[in-house]
């Protein structure tokens, strides 16, 4: 019996900012590694006390609202997607849009300091939907969960 070695992949910001339309303040990933083409990823997310949403979210006790962090997975998830569209052509995606956020919770707060690791799996693709499952995890312990949808939209 073989045994076959994966190698995984890696998306620096620069590269992110290619496969994505998101821009600050609203881009809520720094890197994606460990890219399994459009099967599992993680995505990194660097909190830091200077981001705008820190102002009003609470002052005198930062907390990283949790609709970003969903928006963290949805935009790793987007990005693998966009990066496996593009691995087979010439395709250029315009647009990602959220379709459903299922199975939500929100475990423990995230505060400046911490480093949000999005762990994408997918669940399911037909045609230009894509389902996957996340979790956001902060040392290794898990803060939020959800399972989300998304469709790419094509030129």
């Amino acid at each position: 019996m073989t045994e076959t070695v994966q190698e995984l992949g890696a998306a620096d910001i620069q590269k992110v900012l290619e496969l994505l339309p998101h821009r600050y303040p609203f881009l809520m990933i720094d890197k994606i590694i460990e890219i399994d083409r459009d099967e599992s990823c993680i995505g990194i997310k660097n909190v830091t006390a200077n981001e705008p949403q820190f102002t009003g979210h609470f002052p005198g006790m930062p907390v990283f609202p949790g609709v970003l962090l969903i928006e963290g997975m949805a935009q790793t998830a987007g990005a693998i997607c966009c990066r496996h569209l593009a691995a087979g052509g010439p395709v250029q995606t315009k647009q990602v849009f959220f379709m459903t956020i299922d199975k939500c919770k929100f475990r423990k707060p995230v505060v400046p300091g911490d480093q949000v690791r999005f762990h994408m799996k997918k669940l399911n693709q037909r045609k230009t939907m894509w389902w996957f499952r996340g979790e956001a995890r902060v040392d290794g312990t898990l803060v939020a969960e959800a399972e989300i949808g998304a469709m790419l939209v094509t030129q």
